[in-house]
């Protein structure tokens, strides 16, 4: 399977344009963003399980990157609440299960063979830092040669300057209304912006953002 397989073009999902699929497990669906290979695969897929629903045993031959949206996320290590940021390297193996249900943002197949840091992260409770304009404030996740990964809160009315990423920029909207000159992204939304594209960002009522830098190739 090839879904928004090419990297140099923009992509917006909004969740008025979620389409939920059936996975192999029972009770857990998924919303795919993208995806290149089939059952295992390089994919950023948003995954809701139902009340006690679980995933067989399994080993991240590429690594495992989650942020826990809603409800409890569990597995053989614990219980992760809603702001849960979890990164399972490669080699890796779990049970993920569900005992209330919840639904999380995956990232599958898409760490470097050298990242080998395991991290677990109680964002609710982490202590945000001064971003770099007026109204930012920035929750560091992981960084690994060029990429990065962070929470972004915006206070109501904040704007940021117009900017380029290079190696391009994926973003999850968390809470509230991200927007910049090409639209209004709600709670919900998914972007994924090509190599050296810019923008300029802000936002009216405030937003909290998940942002990843640095990661995207060049070219498709």
């Amino acid at each position: 399977m090839l879904l928004n397989a090419d990297f140099t073009k923009r992509v917006v999902i909004r969740p008025d344009d979620y389409q939920w699929q059936k996975s192999p497990a029972n009770g857990v669906e998924r919303m795919m963003l993208d995806r290149i290979g089939d059952e295992v695969a390089r994919a950023t897929t948003i995954v809701r399980f139902a009340s006690n629903s679980y995933f067989d045993t399994h080993t991240h031959d590429g690594g495992e990157e989650i942020l826990v949206l809603d409800g409890v996320f569990s597995d053989e290590t614990g219980d992760y609440e809603a702001g849960s940021y979890l990164r399972n390297p490669i080699g890796t193996r779990h049970k993920p299960f569900t005992k209330d249900g919840c639904t999380i943002l995956v990232k599958l197949h898409q760490f470097d063979a050298d990242d080998k840091a395991q991290i677990k992260i109680d964002t609710k409770n982490a202590t945000f830092l001064p971003g770099i304009a007026p109204g930012l404030s920035v929750l560091p996740l992981h960084e690994y040669g060029t990429e990065h990964a962070a929470l972004v809160r915006w206070q109501p009315g904040t704007q940021f300057s117009a900017h380029r990423h290079w190696g391009g920029e994926e973003i999850y909207v968390i809470e509230g209304t991200f927007a910049d000159e090409h639209g209004a992204y709600p709670q919900g939304s998914w972007l994924r912006s090509p190599h050296l594209s810019s923008h300029a960002p802000y936002t009216d009522e405030g937003c909290l953002i998940y942002v990843k830098t640095g990661h995207l190739p060049e070219a498709a």
